[in-house]
């Protein structure tokens, strides 16, 4: 079965892009990340809840509980894809930018990806 590539689109032949198995996870850790629960109706709770604490005050405390956060999601939605290793959420200007370090389980491949999302 191959893997349906994020954002949906058609390849060359009009039939539904597919993605290699390390890019389908990245972009399923994408989605994970920047869905907010409550978007998706048959999967309610999916999603990192990361966009809802960006207008949060700045703090220590808040960069713990972010990264915490977001390890939690990817452990939660992903855990039978990747053993998640490490998690940094920074704030850049109008970026937010998280780094996420992992190991595909199925393949034992180290990835470590940059993910961002422009801020509204």
């Amino acid at each position: 079965m191959s893997n349906v590539a994020f954002p949906y689109r058609f390849d060359g032949r009009k039939r539904t892009a597919s993605a290699k198995e390390a890019e389908h996870i990245r972009h399923l850790i994408y989605q994970t990340l920047f869905t907010t629960p409550g978007e998706r109706v048959m999967r309610p709770s999916f999603g990192s809840g990361l966009m809802q604490l960006v207008f949060a005050p700045n703090s220590q405390d808040l960069g713990a509980a972010t990264q915490m956060l977001v390890n939690g999601a990817l452990q939660e939605w992903l855990a039978d894809r990747i053993v998640v290793n490490d998690v940094q959420v920074e704030l850049n200007d109008s970026k937010l930018v998280v780094v996420v370090d992992y190991v595909i389980r199925k393949t034992q491949e180290r990835q470590t990806d940059r993910f961002e999302k422009d801020l509204p």
